[in-house]
Order: structure tokens, then C-alpha cells, then sequence
């Protein structure tokens, strides 16, 4: 398996409020997580680092390898860091609303499972066709879902980047844990919106699925591509390939 990643601050922003890591647990099974901080300039860096290392360290502790019991262990661990960020931000003012995306799977040997909160995003190619796998936990995608606007329309809302669900918010964040088969030669993406507002999914696609590009070289085509494309936003991107000859993780 290769798990690679790339994160870098775009073209219009100064800071990248972005933030990613790679962790394995005691038992070797690895755990990748994709954070989008926001609440201004800095506390969205703090809040996007403070996901990342807290769910990192507390894999890191674990033993976990049933199935069930990782599944209840991403629900209660990322409800626990909504509540440690909500009061962070409650304790200092220059932090006060800050929150953060998620975006986080782990990797058994052959099943994906993928924990979300936010509009961060995870993808997955299977022969050559790249499915969406989260929904965003946005408002416009709630004005879509009711057909109040259509989902063109949603592209250039002026509310698009309003969040309906973030890591972070005071009482309790649903969760959304997907289960999925993860088979040899499968390519997933976890990914924040500075790639997804930048880049079209047909275009991530034809990047994807060119064999002659490496892990490393279809990071730089994105990135290069949602930079070329505007840059507006920080740009993550990571991808976990199934079936490689070794592992990488940086």
C-alpha cells in the first residue's frame, strides 16, 4: 500500500489552515486524516493541527483491529474532539468559533472506513471511474438535496462555503462512518475544497486514472492544476493506493 500526500497554501491565501497526517497503531493498521480549519486568522490553523495530532496520537495508543471496534472508535473519538475544540475556542477569545473539517479512514486489508465531517472529501477509482464517497455537510448542499437550487447553482453560491456540520461545534456533531471494500488497485482520495472548488471531478479523473503517472506525480498535477486553476483556497490532497509494492508516507 502507498499513502502519499501533498498540502500547499495556494495562490491568494497567506496561511494554510489546512493540516494532514499519516499514523499507524499498534498493530500496524494505518490511519490517514484530512483537516480544513476555520474562525479566522489563525484559529483555524489551530483547530485543523489540534484534530490531526489528537486523533493521530490517540491511534498511535490503540490495538484496535475489528472491524466494529474501529468503527466505534472513530464515532466516539471524533465526538470527543468536537467537544475538546468547542471548549478550546470557548476558553480563549482570539480562538472563539473555530472549527474544522474531517476527513479520515482507516486502512484495513480489504475495507475502507471513512469518517466525515464537513465539506472535506473523500473519492475513490475503481477501474478508471472515480465515485464520490461523502456528502458535504454544507448549506447548499442542503438547498440541493430540497431542490431549491440546483446543484449548477450550487457551484457559484455565494453561501457555498457555509458549513452545517463542523468539528468544533458546541453539543454534539453527527458522524457519518461509511464501509467499503478496498481492492487491489483501488485509489482513494481524501481531499480539502481548495482541490474540489478548483478542479472538476472529470478532471481529477483523467488525472487519476493516467497509469503512467506515479502517486507522486498525480499529487503535483493536482495541486499544480487547482493552483493554475485560481488557487483560491489551501490545497490537501492525499491518496492511498492499494496493491503497491511498498509503503510510503509522506
Amino acid at each position: 500500500m502507498q499513502i502519499r500526500f501533498r498540502t500547499d497554501v495556494g495562490q491568494k491565501r497567506k496561511d494554510n489552515q489546512d493540516a494532514v497526517g499519516i499514523f499507524k497503531n499498534k498493530e500496524n493498521i494505518p490511519f490517514a486524516v484530512v483537516a480544513d480549519g476555520m474562525g479566522g486568522h489563525q484559529a483555524g490553523d489551530v483547530a485543523s493541527n489540534m484534530a490531526i495530532q489528537d486523533l493521530g496520537k490517540l491511534w498511535e495508543s490503540s490495538s484496535l483491529t475489528r472491524q466494529e471496534d474501529i468503527v466505534q472508535w472513530l464515532l466516539c473519538s471524533i465526538q470527543a474532539e468536537n467537544e475538546v475544540i468547542y471548549k478550546k475556542g470557548e476558553a480563549d477569545v482570539t480562538l472563539k468559533g473555530m472549527g474544522t473539517t474531517i476527513v479520515a479512514v482507516i486502512l484495513l486489508k480489504r475495507t475502507l472506513l471513512l469518517a466525515h465531517v464537513g465539506d472535506s472529501r473523500g473519492y475513490l477509482l475503481r477501474n478508471n471511474q472515480l465515485k464520490k464517497l461523502t456528502e458535504d455537510h454544507s448549506l447548499v448542499n442542503e438547498l440541493v438535496k430540497s431542490g431549491e437550487i440546483t446543484a449548477e447553482m450550487a457551484e457559484h453560491h455565494p453561501q457555498k462555503n457555509v458549513l452545517v456540520r463542523s468539528v468544533g461545534m458546541p453539543g454534539d456533531v453527527d458522524v457519518d462512518v461509511t464501509e467499503l471494500d478496498f481492492l487491489e488497485h483501488d485509489l482513494l482520495i481524501l481531499c480539502t475544497d481548495g482541490l474540489t472548488n478548483m478542479v472538476s471531478e472529470q478532471e481529477m479523473q483523467t488525472i487519476l486514472q493516467k497509469e503512467s503517472l506515479s502517486i507522486t506525480e498525480k499529487l503535483d498535477q493536482l495541486v499544480a492544476n487547482a493552483n493554475q486553476a485560481g488557487g483560491t483556497d489551501n490545497i490537501t490532497v492525499l491518496l492511498a493506493e492499494h496493491g503497491g509494492t511498498k509503503e510510503e508516507t509522506q
